[in-house]
C-alpha cells in the first residue's frame, strides 16, 4: 500500500499514476474519506479534552462541597458524543482502509509509460530460435503421443486446465525442480524454504493478493485459509510484523510449491495443453533488501532466472513491462519469455519484480539502519525461478526431434537419472 500522506499531498501526481497504469480508482471518494476522518478526529480530540477538563472540575466541586450534577450531565452528553464520533471514525476507516488496500504501487521512474503489452520494451535476447527441417509439434501433441501427458484424465479427475504427467513427463518435472533449487541454493545464495501452501487472509493481504484478486484465488469454505497462487505469498510474509537489522539484509529465500489460480479473467485463452493451468508447479525467489540496494537486487534476481534457461539452452528474451501491463504490487518488472516453436513467438516464463516498500507497509516489516535513525520499511522483491510446467513445455518443443522424440538437455540429465531421450 502507499503512504496515505503522499496521496493526500500529491493528488495530481497520483491521478497521473493511476491513468498511466490504466487503473480505475475512486480518488475523489478516497480524498473525501481521508478529509472526513481527519476532521472527525480533530472534533473527537476537542471533546475528549473538554471531558477531561470537566472530570477535573467535577472532582474539585465534590471536594469543595458543591453539587456537580449539572456538570456531570453535561459530561455524560459529551461522552455520548465521543462514542458517536468514535463509531463514525470506525465506519470511515473501514471504507478508507479497504480503498487504500486497492491502490496499486507507484511505478519506478525507469518504467516505460504505456497502455498494454504492445508498449513493453525488449531489453535483451539470448539464443536464436531453432530452425527445424520439419513442422514442429505443439507440446500437447508431443506429450500425448509419447504417453507422458494425459489431458483427458486431468479433466476427469478435476476439470479443464488440470493435467496428469506420467512416466518420463513426471520425471522431467521433478528433475527441473531439483535442478532449479540446487542452482539457487548452491550458486545463488538462497535459503530453501518449505512453506505452507495454505495461508490465512492476513498473509494474502500482506503481499497484495487480497482484497483485489479474491476472485482469482481458491478459498477453503470452512476455514480462514487460501491456497497460495505463488510461493511469493508465504516467503515474503515470513517476516511480517518484524523489525529486522540492516546487517541481516539482504535475505534470499526460495521455495518449490504447487500454485493454484482460478484464472478468472482468462477464460478461452490457452485452453489446449498446459500453458495456463489452475494448478502448476513453480520455484519462487524472494529477496528482502534495503531501499538503496533493491534495484541492484532486481538485476541479480533476473539474471538468476535467466541462468536456468541459459544452462538448459532454451532461447529467451527479457522485456521491461510498461506501466499499463505491470502487476498490481510491482514498482518495476522484468518478464522473461521463452521461445515456443509451435506458436512461433515468445511466451512468459518468469516475472521478476521490485515492489519497493509496497508490501512491507501492508505487512508491517521494517529494519533498523546500521547508522542509526528511525526504522524504515524494507523493500521486497519476488521472481519466478522458474515456472516448471512452462519450462517443461519449452524444453519439449525446443528439443523435439523429427521422429517425435525429445532430447533431454545435458544439464538436466544428472537430475533425470541419466535419461538422454524421451521416446
Amino acid at each position: 500500500m502507499l503512504d496515505v500522506k503522499w496521496v493526500r499531498d500529491n493528488r495530481e501526481e497520483f491521478a497521473t499514476m493511476l491513468s498511466n497504469r490504466n487503473y480505475s480508482f475512486p480518488l475523489d471518494r478516497f480524498i473525501e474519506l481521508d478529509t472526513m476522518r481527519r476532521e472527525t478526529l480533530l472534533e473527537v480530540e476537542t471533546l475528549k479534552e473538554k471531558r477531561n477538563a470537566g472530570a477535573k472540575e467535577i472532582g474539585l466541586k465534590k471536594k469543595s462541597g458543591e453539587n456537580p450534577e449539572e456538570l456531570m450531565e453535561e459530561m455524560r452528553q459529551v461522552g455520548d458524543k465521543v462514542k458517536e464520533f468514535d463509531e463514525k471514525i470506525g465506519t470511515i476507516e473501514t471504507e478508507l482502509d479497504d480503498l487504500a488496500m486497492r491502490i496499486p504501487n507507484r511505478p519506478h521512474e525507469s518504467v516505460p509509460i504505456g497502455a498494454d503489452e504492445n508498449d513493453n520494451i525488449e531489453i535483451r535476447k539470448n539464443g536464436n530460435p531453432l530452425e527445424f527441417d520439419f513442422e514442429p509439434k505443439p507440446h500437447w501433441d508431443l506429450g500425448e503421443t509419447l504417453g507422458i501427458m494425459d489431458f483427458e484424465r486431468g479433466v476427469k479427475l478435476a476439470e479443464s486446465r488440470f493435467t496428469v504427467l506420467k512416466g518420463a513427463g513426471a520425471r522431467l518435472e521433478r528433475a527441473l525442480m531439483n535442478f532449479m533449487l540446487d542452482l539457487h541454493t548452491m550458486e545463488h545464495g538462497f535459503t530453501e524454504i518449505a512453506p505452507p501452501i495454505l495461508v490465512n487472509t492476513a498473509t494474502m493481504s500482506g503481499t497484495g493478493q487480497l482484497p483485489k484478486f479474491a476472485e482469482d484465488l481458491y478459498k477453503c469454505v470452512d476455514d480462514d485459509l487460501w491456497l497460495i497462487p505463488t510461493a511469493e505469498v508465504p516467503l515474503t510474509n515470513l517476516h511480517s510484523g518484524e523489525m529486522l537489522n540492516e546487517v541481516d539484509l539482504p535475505k534470499y529465500y526460495c521455495a518449490f510449491t504447487p500454485c493454484f489460480r482460478r484464472e478468472a479473467g482468462s477464460y478461452g485463452r490457452d485452453m489446449r495443453g498446459m500453458l495456463r493451468q489452475h494448478q502448476f508447479d513453480k520455484v519462487e525467489m524472494v529477496m528482502l533488501s534495503t531501499p538503496d540496494k533493491s534495484y541492484d537486487e532486481l538485476e541479480k534476481m533476473t539474471s538468476y532466472a535467466e541462468r536456468i534457461l541459459q544452462l538448459l539452452g532454451i532461447p529467451y528474451r527479457v522485456i521491461c513491462l510498461c506501466t499499463g501491463d505491470m502487476g498490481f504490487g510491482a514498482a518495476k518488472t522484468y518478464d522473461i519469455e521463452v521461445w515456443l516453436p509451435s506458436q512461433n513467438c515468445y511466451r512468459e516464463i518468469s516475472s521478476c519484480s521490485n515492489c519497493e516498500d509496497f508490501q512491507a507497509r501492508r505487512m508491517g516489516t521494517k529494519y533498523r539502519p546500521a547508522a542509526g535513525g528511525k526504522p524504515r520499511f524494507i523493500h521486497t522483491l519476488n521472481g519466478s525461478g522458474i515456472a516448471i510446467g512452462r519450462c517443461l513445455i519449452a524444453l519439449m518443443e525446443n528439443y523435439q526431434n523429427k521422429d517425435g522424440s525429445i532430447t533431454v538437455p545435458e544439464a538436466l540429465r544428472p537430475y533425470a537419472g541419466g535419461m538422454e531421450i524421451v521416446k
